[in-house]
């Protein structure tokens, strides 16, 4: 497609206008039993020929520590609450093998199971956070897992634990009270939702001077009264409430393709990242009616993109491929985040590895990191800063029906006290050129691409990579020129 002449864009920065601090846990990840996500992505096993720490693939696992994730949250989604945590302890060799209904319906062996995924998180270095069952098992089943992974006093589940391998109690400071309570994880109203909310939360305790975080199971997109109903009637019983949303191209039915689309799913596609903000300013004043003191914190703890399976691939493994249109959505959803640090908190991208909007892709012994890899790892930097109004005076994309701005910014000041800068060229042809206030140097990365779906595969792995990226000073102020459909983010010294 043309170049097109270079669009002037204005950014004004308030220093002096801050929000509370952008939480590292925002850019968290979501590992569930579904596709090969788990096993193949995660798990080979100790006798595998794929090369392997303890049973964990030793690519994937050394690519994730680099991306340092701070969270990660499993073992579902709609897994969850069929999921018997009693399953998948013990000796591999002598646990249960069960159906995986929802993914599927293929066989679960439970290899991976609690040992696993809490030591995973610990070689990861994140944070665990552990959905409960609360769709199929009774309540008390939740306060025995929590009490069999940080149990130190000699009770049967702890000597368990202890017979099992592990010694000392993990620290499990997230629990889920269940999963899409409104869907697959049991159809309920959102009264008997907070129903049972109330009752199950009863029980998942955390020993003595430690805390837990208990997360309820929140609305589908926008399904305002859910959260209504759960914030009038069970608010006092949670510590978070969770929305879940995904973004696709096309209807629930028809998503689209995951590459070879066009212009008008491109924008389709990045219209609907953005209603993040309008769904979370949305949810976030209907907590604000019920909790104005803002004790409850709102977790996104599944979002992403989803398209059509990829061709030849095993239904209900949601397996995708990933462009560069992925990258310019992390970087759209990551900014809305910054805008609502207030209430949001924690958010967990679907998914980790091989499913959905994926950071990793395998085949076999073969690996990859996808664009959505590269821009999570270009907005590390935003961990624990405090983010900065600015007025961006932008010319508008229009592409159909579809209308966004040209350009997207979100600005910070880092625990070092730099600031962090993220822009965003919205549009597949035209430059931009962002003049602002900011002074210094700035350095950091960008991701770009030559089409609209260039992405990386297992010939050409790295076809889509960040790359160095400067921006420019005129007469003292610093300005930024925006290659058409690209993502960057800068430190400015």
């Amino acid at each position: 497609m043309a170049q097109q002449p270079a669009q002037n864009v204005s950014v004004e920065v308030d220093f002096d206008a801050t929000g509370p601090r952008i939480e590292p846990e925002v850019q968290g990840h979501f590992a569930e039993h579904l596709g090969r996500g788990i096993y193949e992505g995660v798990w080979v096993g100790e006798d595998s020929a794929i090369p392997n720490t303890d049973g964990f693939r030793t690519d994937v696992l050394v690519a994730l520590q680099q991306l340092e994730i701070p969270v990660v949250r499993w073992p579902g989604g709609c897994f969850a609450d069929e999921y018997d945590w009693r399953d998948g302890i013990g000796p591999r060799a002598e646990r249960p093998v069960r159906l995986n209904t929802h993914w599927g319906w293929v066989i679960e062996d439970n290899a991976f199971g609690t040992h696993e995924f809490l030591n995973y998180s610990e070689a990861l270095g994140a944070k665990p956070y552990v959905a409960g069952n609360m769709g199929s098992l009774p309540a008390v089943e939740m306060a025995r897992w929590m009490e069999y992974m940080t149990g130190d006093l000699p009770t049967d589940l702890a000597e368990m634990r202890r017979a099992n391998g592990r010694d000392e109690p993990w620290d499990v400071p997230y629990f889920g009270i269940g999963n899409e309570s409104w869907g697959c994880g049991g159809n309920m109203q959102p009264s008997y939702s907070a129903d049972l909310h109330r009752r199950y939360s009863t029980f998942v305790k955390a020993p003595p001077g430690k805390s837990i975080v208990k997360v309820a199971t929140g609305a589908n997109v926008d399904d305002y009264n859910f959260t209504e109903t759960l914030m009038r009637e069970a608010r006092h019983t949670m510590d978070a409430i969770s929305i879940h949303y995904y973004t696709f191209p096309g209807s629930w039915e028809d998503k689209g393709p995951a590459t070879g689309f066009g212009r008008d799913q491109w924008a389709s596609t990045l219209s609907h990242a953005l209603r993040m903000d309008e769904l979370v300013t949305n949810h976030v004043a209907i907590m604000d009616k019920h909790d104005p003191e803002g004790r409850v914190d709102l977790y996104v703890d599944e979002w992403g993109t989803w398209y059509d399976s990829e061709p030849g691939s095993t239904p209900g493994f949601l397996y995708q491929q990933n462009s560069l249109r992925d990258a310019l959505v992390v970087g759209l959803t990551m900014n809305v985040f910054h805008d609502h640090t207030r209430r949001v908190k924690m958010a967990n991208i679907a998914q980790m590895v091989n499913v959905l909007q994926a950071s990793i892709l395998t085949d076999g012994e073969e690996m990859l990191l996808t664009p959505t890899y590269h821009a999570l790892d270009m907005y590390r930097p935003f961990r624990g800063a405090v983010p900065l109004q600015a007025e961006v005076d932008t010319p508008r994309y229009v592409e159909g029906e579809y209308d966004l701005p040209l350009v997207d910014v979100s600005v910070a000041r880092g625990e070092d006290g730099k600031l962090i800068v993220s822009l965003i060229n919205l549009s597949p042809d035209t430059p931009a050129r962002v003049a602002t206030n900011l002074e210094g140097t700035a350095s950091g990365r960008i991701i770009t691409g030559p089409e609209l779906d260039t992405h990386n595969t297992f010939d050409n792995p790295e076809r889509i990579t960040p790359a160095p990226y400067a921006a420019r000073s005129r007469g003292g102020e610093l300005v930024f020129d925006l290659p058409a459909k690209s993502l960057v983010v800068v430190t400015i010294d």
